[in-house]
C-alpha cells in the first residue's frame, strides 16, 4: 500500500471537533438566520428578498413580477440557501393574516388562514408594498415615489455578498420600528424569539414620546409613560387580549404569556335556537384545524349541545357558525369551547433580538431606544452625504458664476489655449479656481451665457446655501436631528396608520388575592427564637416618657422580640440571614396575630437552610434602578449593591453578601447612592462617612471596611443621616438620649470614629441607635417582652459624651434589647391622641 495515502490523515479529538463545529453552527443560526436585528426588525433572508426587489425596481408603482424571478435573484446574488426558504419568507411578508403591515404586495394564491400553502413561485407574482418603501427611506408623495433613498445616501453600511461579487446592506434604514410593528417569530439554537405585532400609530406615538421628553425636558422616558401609549399587541386577525397583566409583564421584562380570545357573539335564530358566530380568531390559529377540533369534541361527547357547524367565511371576513340545541345554555357551550379549543389561545412573548450581533431579551423601552439610536445614525449619515453633495455642487456653481462675471476673458483664454488641459490650468491660475471648477467651465454650454441661465445658476446657488445651513444645523444640534426623525415617522403614521384591530378585554384572572387585601399600615415583629407575626398598628397606644408600657408577647423559653418594623401590608419584606442570604415575602403573607400571641415560626414561611437565622430585615415598597442596599456587619464591614440585583429572589433565597467567619449582618438600608452613613458600636463609638466612598459591587461580594473596631467591640447600629436630625442612642439599662447629627463630622471610612455615649455601670452597653426627628416615636422592647411607645420630643437632647436619661422602668433581671422607630401618621386613632395628651399609662 502506498504510504502517501496516510500523509493526509491527522489524529483529532472527536469531542473537541464536535464542540467547535456545533458552536460555529449555532452562532451562524443565531446571528445570520433565525433572529431579527433590533434596528430594522428583519432576518437576513427577509432583508435580502426586499433588497433584491428594490434592485429589480419592483416597487408599488411598477407591475408585479414573477416570484420565481425574485427568488432567483435573491438566491443567486445574496442568499445561497435554497429557494424554499426564500419563497417562504416572501410569502409570509405578503400574507395579511400573518403580517400586520405586509411588506410585499402579492398577486395570486398566497395561501389562506385555513393553512393552505401558496401556489408555486412560477405562478405567483409580487411587488413591494407602499409601506415597505419606507424601509429603504423612500418617500411616497402625490402618488409617486421620490428618487432619494436613504439606502443610496450612505445611510447604512454595506458588506460583500457570499462570493464577493455584489454588495448587500447589513441593515435597512427602516423609517418606522418594524420589529415591533410587524413582530417576528424565530427558533435559533438554544433560544427563540416571538415578538407580537403592534399598531403603527401607537408604536410611533411611543417613539415620539421618547423624543419629546428628550427635546423638551431633557430627561429619559419612564416605561410607565410608554404603557399609556402602547395599549398592547395588535394582531392582524383581531381577537381580544384578556387583561393587561401579561401585556405589562412583557413590556417590562421582555417575557410573558398573553391570553388571546376569539371574537364571538351569541345570536338567536328564528326557530328558537341559538348559534355562536365567530368573526375573529386568535393570532396564528388555523381556522380549518379549529373547526375539525370542534367537530371531534362533539363526536367524542366532550361538548354536548352543538347541532351544526359551518364555515361561512368569505372575502369579507371570517364567519364560523356553531348552531346549538334549544335546551342548552349558549354561554356554557362557549366557555367549553374556550377551554378545549383554540378559540382561546396563549401567545408566549419572547422579545429577543440581535443588538450589535448579540442576542438580547429587551423590554419595550429598550427596543424603542435602540430603534431611535439607529434612526439618529441613519439621518446623521444621510445628512452628511447630502451636505457633501450640496457643498460640491455649490463649489461648482461658484466657479460658474466667476466665469459668467468674466465671460469675455474666459472665452479668450479657452480660444487661445492649445488644448483642454492648458485651458484649465490657465483658468485655475487666473481666477484661483479648483480643478473641478475649471472642468465645469470648459464643459459649460453656450446657452449658459444667456441672462436667464445666469439667473437660474444664481438662484440654485442661493438655494444651496440655505440648504447647507439647514443641514449643518441638523448635524450641530441633536434636538433638531430628533425633530427631523419625528417629522418623518409622524408622516408615516399619518399615511399608513390605522385603527386597532385587537381589543383589550377583561380577564377574571387579573383579580388576584393581593387585590382583595386592603393596603393598611401594619407592625411586623420578629423574635430571638425565630417567631414572626403581623399586627395592626392601632394595637399600640402612645405614652409619655417613663411609662410602664403595655404587655406584648408572653415570654416563652426566654424568647423575646428582636425586630419591630412599621410598613404597608403590600410592601416587600427582605430577610437577611447570618449566612449572607436574602429571602423575600409580602407583609400580608405573614399571618396576623394578637399582640400577646407568639406568632408563627419563620421556618414555616421561608425555606431557610440548616443553622440559618434571620439577622436583618428591611421593608421595600418597590424596586428602582437608582436605589441601593447599603449593608453593615458586626465586624465593621460595609457593602453597597443596586437594589435591582435583588429583584428576582427565589423561594429558596439568594446570596446577598459574602461574610467572613463569625461575622453577621446587623443592618441594611435603602439609599440613593449619595447618603452620609453613621455607624455606632456597643462601647459608644460612632463614625460618620459618605456613602460615595463605598463603590457599588455585586450581590456575592464582601464589601470594604467601614469602621475600625477596638477589641471585643461590635457594630450595633447603622443609620443614614437623612433619616433624622438627631441620633437617638439607647443603652441596655433603659437610659437614652438624642444627639444632633451636626455634632458628628464627616470623615473617611475605616477610622475608629468619636465618642457618642458615655458608658457606665449604670447605663450598660448600647443596644441600639436610630436617626430620628422630633415628630417621630420609638418603640422599646425588653427581654420580658414589654413594649413601650414614646415620643422623641420627650427625650432629652444632649451632647455626644453624655449618658442620657431614663426612658423605661425596668424590672429586676430585665434589660432593653431592641429599639424601633415609628413615624406618626394619620392612622393613629383619635382616642390614642387623646390618651397621649392625658398621659395615659394603660397596662394590660
Amino acid at each position: 500500500m502506498d504510504d502517501k495515502i496516510f500523509d493526509n490523515i491527522h489524529d483529532v479529538d472527536l469531542k473537541e471537533t464536535m464542540e467547535t463545529s456545533y458552536i460555529d453552527y449555532a452562532m451562524s443560526v443565531i446571528a445570520s438566520r433565525a433572529l431579527p436585528d433590533v434596528r430594522d426588525g428583519l432576518k437576513p433572508v427577509q432583508r435580502r428578498v426586499l433588497f433584491s426587489m428594490i434592485e429589480l425596481n419592483n416597487g408599488p408603482d411598477k407591475p408585479h413580477r414573477k416570484c420565481a424571478r425574485i427568488v432567483g435573484d435573491t438566491m443567486g446574488k445574496y442568499h445561497p440557501h435554497g429557494d424554499s426558504s426564500i419563497y417562504g419568507a416572501l410569502v409570509n411578508m405578503a400574507q395579511e393574516w400573518n403580517t400586520r403591515y405586509p411588506l410585499v404586495d402579492g398577486h395570486g394564491n398566497f395561501g389562506s388562514e385555513d393553512g393552505d400553502g401558496a401556489a408555486a413561485m412560477r405562478y405567483t407574482e409580487a411587488r413591494l408594498s407602499k409601506i415597505s418603501m419606507t424601509m429603504f427611506g423612500i418617500n411616497y408623495k402625490d402618488e409617486k415615489f421620490t428618487t432619494g433613498k436613504d439606502i443610496d445616501m450612505d445611510g447604512v453600511d454595506f458588506m460583500p455578498n457570499f462570493d464577493e461579487t455584489e454588495k448587500e446592506p447589513t441593515v435597512l434604514p427602516a423609517r418606522y420600528p418594524n420589529l415591533l410593528v410587524n413582530g417576528t417569530t424565530g427558533i435559533a439554537v438554544g433560544m427563540a424569539t416571538n415578538i407580537p405585532p403592534h399598531n403603527l400609530r401607537e408604536i410611533i406615538g411611543a417613539v415620539n414620546k421618547i423624543i419629546d421628553n428628550q427635546v423638551e425636558e431633557d430627561r429619559e422616558t419612564e416605561i410607565d409613560e410608554l404603557l399609556d401609549i402602547v395599549k398592547g399587541p395588535d394582531f392582524p386577525t383581531g381577537g381580544v387580549i384578556l387583561g393587561k397583566t401579561g401585556i405589562e409583564e412583557a413590556y417590562r421584562t421582555g417575557r410573558a404569556k398573553i391570553r388571546v380570545r376569539a371574537v364571538s357573539e351569541i345570536e338567536p335564530m328564528d326557530n328558537g335556537k341559538n348559534r355562536i358566530v365567530v368573526t375573529e380568531l386568535p393570532y396564528m390559529v388555523n381556522k380549518a384545524r379549529l373547526i375539525e377540533n370542534i367537530a371531534k369534541l362533539v363526536k367524542d361527547k366532550k361538548i354536548d349541545g352543538i347541532t351544526d357547524l359551518r364555515d361561512e367565511s368569505s372575502r369579507e371576513g371570517i364567519r364560523v357558525c356553531i348552531e346549538l340545541r334549544r335546551d342548552v345554555n349558549p354561554n356554557i357551550i362557549l366557555n367549553q369551547l374556550y377551554k378545549h379549543t383554540q378559540l382561546q389561545d396563549t401567545f408566549g412573548v419572547i422579545m429577543l433580538a440581535l443588538v450589535n450581533n448579540q442576542p438580547k431579551i429587551l423590554n419595550l423601552k429598550q427596543m424603542l431606544v435602540h430603534y431611535l439610536d439607529h434612526q439618529k445614525d441613519v439621518v446623521t449619515r444621510r445628512t452628511k452625504y447630502e451636505l457633501n453633495k450640496a457643498e460640491e455642487r455649490a463649489h461648482i456653481l461658484e466657479g460658474l458664476l466667476i466665469a459668467l462675471d468674466n465671460i469675455d476673458e474666459v472665452i479668450q483664454i479657452i480660444r487661445s489655449s492649445a488644448d483642454v488641459n492648458s485651458a484649465k490650468a490657465t483658468l485655475m491660475e487666473r481666477f484661483g479656481l479648483s480643478d473641478a471648477q475649471a472642468q465645469a467651465i470648459v464643459d459649460m454650454r453656450l446657452r449658459a451665457l444667456t441672462g436667464l441661465e445666469r439667473d437660474k445658476i444664481q438662484k440654485e446657488y442661493d438655494d444651496l446655501q440655505i440648504l447647507i445651513g439647514k443641514l449643518k444645523a441638523i448635524l450641530g444640534d441633536e434636538k433638531i436631528l430628533l425633530g427631523v426623525i419625528k417629522t418623518e415617522i409622524t408622516e408615516i403614521a399619518d399615511k399608513y396608520g390605522d385603527d386597532r384591530r385587537t381589543s383589550i378585554g377583561f380577564d377574571e384572572f387579573d383579580i388576584s388575592m393581593e387585590d382583595m387585601i386592603p393596603v393598611t399600615n401594619t407592625v411586623v415583629t420578629f423574635t430571638k427564637l425565630g417567631y414572626i407575626k403581623r399586627m395592626n398598628e392601632d394595637n399600640f397606644k402612645a405614652q409619655h416618657r417613663g411609662g410602664k408600657g403595655i404587655k406584648g408577647m408572653e415570654t416563652i423559653d426566654e424568647d423575646y422580640v428582636t425586630e419591630m418594623l412599621m410598613m404597608s401590608s403590600h410592601d416587600y419584606l427582605l430577610f437577611f440571614t447570618n449566612k449572607g442570604r436574602v429571602y423575600r415575602i409580602k407583609a400580608y403573607e405573614i399571618p396576623e396575630s394578637s399582640r400577646t400571641s407568639r406568632g408563627i415560626a419563620i421556618v414555616n414561611i421561608l425555606q431557610l437552610q440548616p443553622d440559618e437565622k434571620i439577622t436583618a430585615m428591611i421593608p421595600i415598597e418597590d424596586y428602582h434602578e437608582d436605589k441601593y442596599l447599603f449593608m453593615a456587619t458586626a465586624d465593621g464591614f460595609v457593602k453597597k449593591t443596586k437594589i435591582t440585583e435583588y429583584d428576582n429572589i427565589r423561594k429558596n433565597g439568594l446570596t446577598a453578601i459574602t461574610l467572613r467567619d463569625d461575622d453577621t449582618l446587623i443592618e441594611v438600608k435603602l439609599t440613593d447612592g449619595d447618603e452620609d452613613v453613621i455607624m455606632v458600636t456597643k462601647y459608644g463609638q460612632a463614625i460618620r462617612f459618605s456613602e460615595t466612598e463605598v463603590r457599588a459591587t455585586g450581590r456575592a461580594t464582601m464589601g470594604v471596611i467601614g469602621m475600625n473596631l477596638s477589641a471585643d467591640d461590635v457594630i450595633i447600629g447603622m443609620q443614614l443621616i437623612s433619616q433624622g436630625e438627631s441620633l437617638m442612642t439607647v443603652s441596655e439599662n433603659g437610659l437614652g438620649k438624642c444627639t444632633l447629627m451636626t455634632e458628628f463630622n464627616t470623615i473617611h471610612r475605616g477610622g475608629k470614629g468619636v465618642k457618642c455615649y458615655k458608658i457606665t455601670e449604670k447605663t450598660g452597653n448600647l443596644i441600639g441607635a436610630k436617626a430620628v426627628e422630633k415628630d417621630d416615636e420609638v418603640m422599646l422592647i425588653n427581654t420580658a417582652g414589654t413594649i413601650i411607645r414614646i415620643e422623641v420630643a420627650g427625650t432629652t437632647l444632649l451632647s455626644r459624651i453624655t449618658s442620657g436619661v431614663k426612658l423605661i422602668d425596668l424590672k429586676e433581671n430585665t434589660k432593653l434589647i431592641s429599639i424601633a422607630k415609628v413615624r406618626k401618621s394619620d392612622t393613629i386613632l383619635a382616642e390614642e391622641v387623646e390618651e397621649l395628651n392625658e398621659g395615659s399609662t394603660t397596662e394590660e
